[in-house]
């Protein structure tokens, strides 16, 4: 059994995935006569040549936990960016792009609910992961022709455990 270990969400942590969007630690200039802090592109939104950025919202049901993980996906066209809307702490699990997705290459990362991550094209993540009934996450992510979802199951033999209490 692979116990997956629960890290601290920090834009050097997250890198080898995509962006941490969070105003902690980022530079800012100030806009509207002073009375604003623009914290000023956080985050790629990448679409390809043939899609179109959209915003949506997503209210999502807590899993049952501990998790057992039996899947990932990934969107190869296009980046997907997810922001808490109510700042409620969630959970990320990522692995690197590539065919090659193994149990070992898993990474679960705690959001304290003031940080939203934006995954780059390709790169593996299990569906939301909300700690709170009825989360609400603004998803920034690509519309338009071809597949830009992918799935992967892992096999049944394979035993992946996340539990946010450990």
């Amino acid at each position: 059994m692979l116990k997956l270990k629960i890290e601290t969400l920090s834009k050097e942590a997250f890198a080898p995935f995509g962006d941490l969007i969070a105003s902690e630690g980022h530079d800012f200039f100030m806009i509207n006569n002073g009375s604003t802090r623009r914290y000023h592109r956080l985050a790629e939104v990448e679409t390809g040549a043939e899609g179109t950025p959209i915003i949506s919202i997503f209210r999502a049901q807590t899993l049952p936990m501990p998790l057992r993980v039996r899947m990932m996906e990934r969107h190869p066209l296009g980046s997907q960016a997810f922001i808490p809307m109510r700042g409620k702490p969630f959970l990320i699990l990522v692995a690197p792009p590539g065919d090659d997705l193994t149990s070992s290459r898993l990474r679960a990362f705690y959001s304290d609910g003031t940080q939203g991550v934006n995954y780059r094209p390709g790169v593996w993540h299990h569906p939301i992961l909300a700690l709170t009934d009825q989360d609400e996450f603004l998803v920034v992510d690509r519309a338009g022709p071809g597949n830009n979802c992918d799935e992967f199951f892992f096999d049944d033999s394979e035993e992946i455990m996340l539990n946010p209490e450990l």
